[in-house]
């Protein structure tokens, strides 16, 4: 369901904009209205921008790494460079990387895990604040995981209770600023094939294996039994970063079926 103008004049700025639940936010949120800043290491990302403006958008589409500081800098400067200003930033880079459980990680996947899924959040924050601050207004939104309790992904589920951590703390330090921070917690959801893996080593049979028992422990753990919908977390994201949640912040909402996490 599209909300024609609820995110009109606003500068949206959407990380791992590039396919799955970013793009379909970005998208969505283009129809609604908002002047997009699509940010993702991987080329791809100018499809998306091609979409928006084909259909008469408005969006800019920045590549860079933010696993790097560097990277979440460039991309905020590339939003306020072309829009002015940011309303509202949507951190959605993450993922777990690989399946495994805990004692067969290696300490350079442990290091991985932490740099994909929670540092690019931690970092993006950062470099929106100012653009935010000069503005007395802005909307965070992250896309933390109900993973935070789970099987076969600790180093994953602990980057994503930092970000519920983030999310908490910097929505008190801030609310008196104008800023909301909020998160939602997705569980499994079902996509279509990621076009840039998440592994790009690929897994051997015995990482498939474990996949398959982290994949099950969602679904038994879901009250519903069942993955989600990309549109059932597209359309929380968009609710939370929009002025109908201007009286929430520091909540992170659970989208996994009745799974808390």
């Amino acid at each position: 369901m599209i909300f024609p103008g609820r995110f009109a004049d606003k500068v949206m700025v959407v990380t791992g904009a590039a396919q799955g639940i970013g793009a379909g936010v970005a998208i969505r949120a283009a129809a609604e209205g908002a002047r997009l800043v699509l940010v993702d290491r991987a080329d791809i990302v100018t499809e998306v921008e091609q979409t928006i403006t084909t259909a008469g958008g408005q969006a800019v589409s920045v590549q860079c790494d933010l696993e790097t500081y560097g990277g979440a800098a460039q991309a905020m400067a590339a939003a306020t460079g072309a829009f002015e200003r940011i309303d509202i930033l949507v951190n959605n880079v993450g993922g777990a990387i690989r399946m495994r459980p805990y004692a067969a990680f290696e300490p350079a996947q442990i290091d991985a895990e932490i740099r994909r899924s929670l540092m690019p959040t931690l970092y993006c924050c950062h470099a929106a604040l100012p653009a935010m601050l000069a503005q007395g207004a802005g909307t965070i939104v992250n896309v933390s995981s109900n993973a935070t309790r789970g099987i076969r992904r600790v180093p994953y589920s602990a980057a994503k209770g930092g970000i519920n951590g983030l999310t908490q703390s910097l929505a008190m330090e801030y609310a008196e600023a104008g800023i909301r921070v909020v998160a939602t917690a997705p569980g499994g959801t079902q996509a279509p094939p990621r076009r840039v893996p998440r592994n790009a080593e690929g897994d051997n049979a015995q990482e498939q294996a474990w996949m398959a028992e982290a994949v099950a422990q969602v679904t038994s753990s879901a009250f519903m039994k069942r993955y989600g919908t990309l549109e059932e977390q597209i359309a929380p994201i968009l609710f939370l970063a929009s002025d109908e949640a201007s009286y929430v912040t520091g909540s992170v909402l659970p989208v996994a079926g009745g799974d808390l996490g």
